[in-house]
């Protein structure tokens, strides 16, 4: 079957993603019943070449299941606390997708097939426990192909850094704005010169991503620009999430140049990928594969929801977009900010969202699981 005149087939469009853009797709999603059942496998089979999880996903997960009944029964009646329980059920999960992932990781060189577990969101703020737990989680489950997601917000810089200077890859997460961006970078290029100046000179083991949200960006802004109401602000809606991307993605460009980072490159260091996430589209009356088809090209990483992945495979267009029209994108930028929106305030704003969201669903599946752990007394 063929796609319709964009050069894959349907069912090989994730693959071209990596071998025609040199774009990674990932799964941003994870379920018991995927890794026992299967479904994991087959689309890592179909090219996908990581994972990314968060607590709203293992809410989701463990809540809709019964999947997880069985050990966590057995944990909590051997006397686990409900907290140490959580992880136990989120680190077998984790471990499970490690190993279908292993091979990718190991064909690539050690680039790609990671999978991504997050801090509790609860130390976003708190520099020192948030590298403790970083630290923690990656002793726990000990897997080459494991990545740790750390909130960019300002006090996860310093863990970031830190983490990077051990030799532990991080993927950083909820980053906002291409000022965050360039703060995130910076603190996973000292992080790799802290490591050299240790006495490290092989660099090619640590790998990062840097994840930067987009559909929420839009969701913020279009509210924004609604309330402004003139024609021209209400025909810049569902344009700005794209258009920050992609001025990221320039600034990638130019930050993983020149002599700092060639005497990097030159030990084994990996780029920090610009990760797109938060993918899956929100206003209806946009395309379903908007954040995946405008967003295309090498040296980066999408992760995206199942429905998100399936719609690609359906009719996504598989071209290089993230780097097309550069001039366009900060066209856009200009034009919302002239419009009265401050973006460095919409990017506090969602991440203050962003913390506050994974941590009510962090705080909510606990309570959950201490009303089940309380009726097995």
């Amino acid at each position: 079957m063929t796609d319709g005149g964009n050069g894959s087939t349907t069912n090989g469009r994730l693959q071209g993603l990596y071998s025609e853009c040199g774009q990674s797709p990932w799964l941003d999603n994870l379920r018991r019943g995927w890794i026992t059942g299967g479904e994991l496998d087959a689309w890592v089979e179909q090219g996908i070449r990581g994972l990314t999880s968060n607590p709203s996903i293992f809410q989701k997960a463990i809540e809709s299941s019964p999947d997880y009944d069985e050990q966590f029964g057995d944990l909590v009646c051997g006397g686990t606390s409900v907290d140490d329980a959580y992880w136990q059920l989120v680190t077998s999960d984790i471990r499970g997708a490690l190993r279908a992932l292993e091979g990718v990781h190991e064909a690539s060189g050690g680039t790609d097939g990671f999978v991504s577990v997050e801090v509790d969101p609860s130390l976003a703020h708190d520099q020192t426990a948030t590298t403790q737990a970083a630290r923690d989680l990656h002793e726990a489950i000990a897997r080459p192909n494991l990545m740790v997601k750390i909130p960019g917000t300002l006090e996860g810089l310093g863990a970031i850094r830190q983490m990077i200077a051990e030799g532990r890859s991080i993927n950083v997460t909820l980053i906002f704005s291409v000022a965050r961006y360039e703060q995130v970078a910076e603190a996973y290029l000292s992080g790799l010169e802290d490591r050299v100046a240790s006495g490290v000179a092989d660099l090619s083991g640590v790998a990062s991503v840097a994840s930067f949200f987009v559909s929420r960006t839009d969701t913020e802004v279009d509210r924004r620009l609604d309330s402004v109401g003139t024609p021209s602000a209400l025909g810049l809606r569902g344009r700005t999430a794209v258009a920050q991307a992609q001025a990221a993605y320039g600034r990638f460009g130019e930050i993983f140049s020149g002599p700092r980072w060639e005497r990097l490159a030159a030990l084994g260091a990996q780029v920090q990928r610009p990760l797109w996430a938060s993918t899956s589209t929100k206003n209806p009356a946009y395309p379903d594969t908007l954040y995946v088809d405008e967003l295309i090209g090498p040296h980066t990483v999408n992760t995206m929801p199942d429905d998100t992945l399936a719609a690609f495979c359906d009719h996504g267009k598989l071209r290089r977009t993230v780097d097309a029209d550069q001039s366009a994108a900060s066209y856009v930028l200009d034009a919302v900010q002239e419009h009265g929106i401050d973006l460095d305030g919409v990017a506090d704003t969602l991440e203050a969202q962003g913390v506050a969201a994974f941590t009510k669903s962090f705080d909510e599946l606990l309570v959950s699981l201490q009303t089940k752990a309380d009726s097995l007394a």
